[in-house]
């Protein structure tokens, strides 16, 4: 398989000098960020307020007088004198204004656009991504982001790169302002050196029915030379994986035809774009059908033998990922992290090619509290200098899109310095919340989700308790009901019926379900006391003491999941 033969990326050379330009130029400007890391993020700070300090919220939090420190010192004093620490509800009133159409409450001026992801409540949280913010963050940092790949791997923009991105417009606030996937946009309005790079073109992510979206883009894939696949999720990977084994059969008739399979529901303007890019290929799908019939295992190192890089999370829950596809790729490819980043804050890149994100004093400021005093009420907030090695943190940004000492909830642990600047892994989320796949499953969203479907079915539960299986991409719903003799059909109509409130609570479960990345819940029936019989075994097992015993409903801890098994009525 070694020798199949795949064509290069036309103008190879021309993204690659475009992108080692534009990459090293980037890189340039960290370097000098790291040479002093503590004066960077003073310089950022005050280029943060200077930005915001005509703005609602700027002249209540009194950014002029912060500005006025004449020490870095006294800049930080007056900062946390000046703005508490806060959640996205407490931006929330001022996003609603903005989505209104008013201007200068949070930031200058009006959003470029919102992306949106799930919050602690039903309704979802819509990060503002102010043109500021966009320029000097998604743009700049998109550069050398593909030029770390060239650092490491040469020859990665030789062939083509599959990228899955969600939609870039999804839906619009009250004063007109669209609201989609930064990642979608980012990919959409990419220089044109750059699009050349993408394998399939950017209106394939805008057809609504996601199986069709996803054939879309695996047929178009395996048709080329792929060197390079970019997506978040690492479930994707594996879905990806078990989608070509699935319809094999399917791509290769396609591809030989140069068609796009009918039966698929894409909207009649999409289709009729993609398929214009399309001509019969009988040499490649002669090379795919070969592979099956040598009965060469259908993984992506046999139908793309040049695969240079992939990048996904590995960080967190998703490590349980990559033992499901090791081997599924080239020894010598690069496997780096994503880095870590989310909606509200691309805190950074991961420079190293392994797993450690970098992070950029030169475009956000941070702060931290460590991680023994997260749950202190006065918690001591740590700069970026003051981070050391090995110890874990709680991360708080401020951006240049509205957010002002924002709590990521997010657990990292320092690994290393580059050069000043410190760098992290993402460890887990905090407080309740859990995220296999990127859901951002909160424990109030389930319990709101558990009251609706017990009112809906007059059902009442006694005491219920749910647990992620990561190794699965599944959510396990333990319950015991004050009348707990129910047939297995009722218990899996309460479960059906919670999936869907839960879809409503949270918009990035639905998405995951929607894509298959988590399963539908699967629901057991618990004993008698039940609650007793587990705070038993909890305290058999060391887990607590009497008196204060306590647990979280939405749980992922392993050693307890087995106690609640120990439980189950059989």
């Amino acid at each position: 398989m070694s020798e199949m033969k795949l064509d290069k990326t036309r103008g190879a050379w021309l993204i690659n000098f475009c992108l080692g330009f534009a990459g090293r130029a980037q890189l340039k400007k960290l370097r000098k960020a790291a040479k002093d890391c503590k004066k960077t993020q003073s310089a950022t700070l005050r280029k943060i307020l200077e930005y915001a300090k005509n703005t609602e919220w700027g002249k209540s939090h009194n950014f002029e007088e912060i500005l006025s420190a004449s020490t870095d010192e006294e800049l930080y004093s007056l900062w946390k004198k000046n703005v508490p620490p806060a959640e996205y509800e407490d931006f929330r009133p001022f996003i609603e204004r903005h989505k209104n159409g008013e201007e200068n409450i949070l930031f200058p001026g009006k959003p470029k656009m919102y992306a949106t992801t799930s919050g602690t409540t039903n309704k979802p949280k819509w990060i503002a991504i102010t043109d500021a913010y966009y320029s000097n963050v998604y743009s700049k940092m998109t550069k050398l982001w593909l030029y770390t790949f060239m650092m490491h791997r040469p020859k990665v923009f030789e062939g083509r790169a599959v990228s899955i991105v969600g939609k870039a417009i999804e839906t619009e606030a009250p004063d007109g302002t669209l609201c989609g996937s930064v990642s979608g946009v980012t990919r959409r309005d990419c220089p044109e050196f750059i699009s050349k790079l993408h394998s399939a073109p950017h209106c394939t992510f805008d057809i609504e029915n996601y199986d069709a979206r996803y054939y879309s883009i695996i047929r178009i894939a395996l048709e080329q030379n792929v060197t390079l696949i970019i997506t978040p999720n690492p479930s994707s990977i594996l879905e990806m994986q078990k989608n070509i084994q699935q319809n094999f059969d399917r791509y290769v008739e396609d591809i030989e035809k140069g068609t796009l399979d009918k039966s698929l529901e894409i909207e009649p303007s999409i289709r009729m774009e993609l398929e214009s890019t399309l001509k019969p290929n009988p040499k490649r799908a002669e090379q795919l059908r070969q592979l099956k019939k040598n009965g060469v295992d259908l993984i992506p190192k046999n139908y793309w033998p040049n695969m240079t890089a992939l990048t996904t999370w590995k960080c967190g829950n998703t490590k349980v990922y990559m033992n499901k596809f090791a081997g599924s790729f080239p020894d010598e490819m690069l496997y780096q992290e994503f880095s870590y980043f989310s909606s509200e804050c691309r805190a950074g890149l991961v420079m190293n090619g392994k797993d450690d994100t970098v992070l950029f004093p030169h475009m956000h400021f941070f702060e931290f509290v460590e991680e023994s005093e997260i749950e202190s009420p006065n918690p001591k907030f740590l700069q970026t200098s003051e981070l050391e090695v090995g110890k874990r943190y709680s991360i708080y940004v401020t951006t240049f899109a509205g957010l002002y000492r924002y709590r990521m909830n997010d657990l990292l642990e320092v690994t290393g310095m580059y050069n000043t600047i410190p760098t992290v892994q993402f460890i887990q989320k905090i407080n309740g919340i859990i995220s296999m796949t990127g859901e951002k499953l909160h424990e109030t969203q389930l319990i709101d989700a558990v009251q609706k479907t017990q009112d809906a079915l007059n059902r009442e539960t006694k005491f219920y308790i749910c647990f992620a299986d990561v190794q699965n991409s599944v959510y396990h719903f333990y319950v015991e009901y004050e009348n707990n003799e129910l047939s297995q059909n009722e218990l899996e109509e309460f479960a059906e019926l919670l999936d869907k409130n839960l879809r409503v609570e949270n918009c990035e479960y639905d998405a995951k379900r929607d894509s298959k990345r988590i399963g539908r819940i699967i629901p057991h029936l618990l004993k008698e006391n039940s609650l007793q019989l587990f705070k038993e075994f909890s305290l058999d097992a060391g887990l607590g003491r009497d008196g204060q015993f306590k647990f979280n409903i939405l749980m992922q801890n392993e050693k307890t999941h087995n106690l609640i098994k120990k439980v189950e009525k059989i």
